[in-house]
């Protein structure tokens, strides 16, 4: 019997592969929102991934009890709304600019619940660095692209309580195979009306391949990740996202940021990796529960 072939990667690529895993499907989105729309987008990538999740795990329906439906129907209904916002929002303005705005949700969530005070600093740090990204002074500020951001913003602080509140009970690939239907039923009430007409083989197929690219490749790197590092380390590496969001805009989307707007997304990235420092829970209840990596479903 040969034995297997142990390729080692470290921690910090798993994260940082679902990190590029994440904001690659947010780019390819652009060009499925041009043909059904942002609403169409997250109904189809929702469902897609729905079907994914429960053909790969089994729902553990029987151990849901009176008190978790709210919470449940709740998680899910919110990852339909964020996720149709976050793509609403990338119809407006820059992916990188987009994620940023989206990014103040979590960051403000991690100061607010941080033991320490001046923690409270760094949403103001982040909201400066939105600031310089959205540039409000310039004639071409887009206010329905950041209304949207912030809306989905809103919605991801929520969308943490809910996620510790289910994860506190159920895995996280658990509740995923019991909220993203929901999710997708929620995205269903205007995402059909908007896609339909406009179904073809090859938006279903690309529909799919974003459902891979996110959540179910992301998660499943970073429940891998999270095996082998400290939440902290790994919440560091995530306040990368607005950066490699601005990357592969750049690379993708040719959407070119003018050197105000790096310095604005370097501020968020400095103010996401300093929060980490106080905003965790106890560790016993993040290897149970690994927020982040059921939240990427909606960036």
């Amino acid at each position: 019997m040969r034995a297997a072939v142990n390729i080692p990667v470290p921690p910090w690529g798993l994260a940082v592969t679902a990190i590029l895993s994440v904001q690659l499907g947010s780019a390819l989105s652009v060009d499925l929102i041009e043909a059904v729309g942002p609403t169409g987008t997250a109904w189809l990538r929702l469902s897609m991934g729905a079907i994914i999740l429960l053909a790969i795990v089994r729902p553990p329906l029987r151990s849901v009890r009176r008190g978790d439906v709210l919470p449940l129907l709740g998680l899910g209904i919110t990852t339909g709304l964020v996720t149709t916002g976050f793509l609403a929002a990338i119809e407006h303005i820059p992916l990188g600019t987009a994620v940023a705005i989206e990014f103040l949700g979590p960051l403000t969530v991690a100061a607010v619940r941080s033991h320490h005070r001046k923690a409270l600093i760094w949403p103001a740090v982040a909201l400066v660095g939105v600031v310089l990204l959205t540039e409000p002074w310039q004639g071409d500020f887009n206010l329905v692209g950041v209304t949207f951001a912030a809306l989905a913003a809103i919605g991801w602080a929520a969308y943490i309580f809910l996620t510790q509140l289910i994860g506190d009970r159920f895995t996280g690939i658990g509740a995923l195979s019991m909220t993203v239907p929901v999710a997708a039923a929620t995205a269903a009430v205007v995402g059909i009306p908007q896609a339909a007409g406009h179904l073809t083989f090859g938006i279903l197929a690309a529909a799919a391949g974003l459902a891979i690219l996110m959540p179910v490749l992301p998660f499943m790197l970073e429940m891998l990740a999270l095996r082998r590092m400290t939440p902290t380390a790994f919440g560091t590496l995530m306040a990368l996202e607005p950066a490699l969001g601005v990357l592969l805009g750049l690379l993708i989307l040719h959407q070119q940021p003018s050197a105000i707007q790096v310095l604005g997304i370097l501020l968020v990235v400095l103010a996401g990796a300093a929060a980490q420092r106080g905003g965790r829970r106890p560790p016993a209840t993040q290897a149970k529960s690994p927020t982040h990596a059921v939240l990427d479903l909606v960036g």
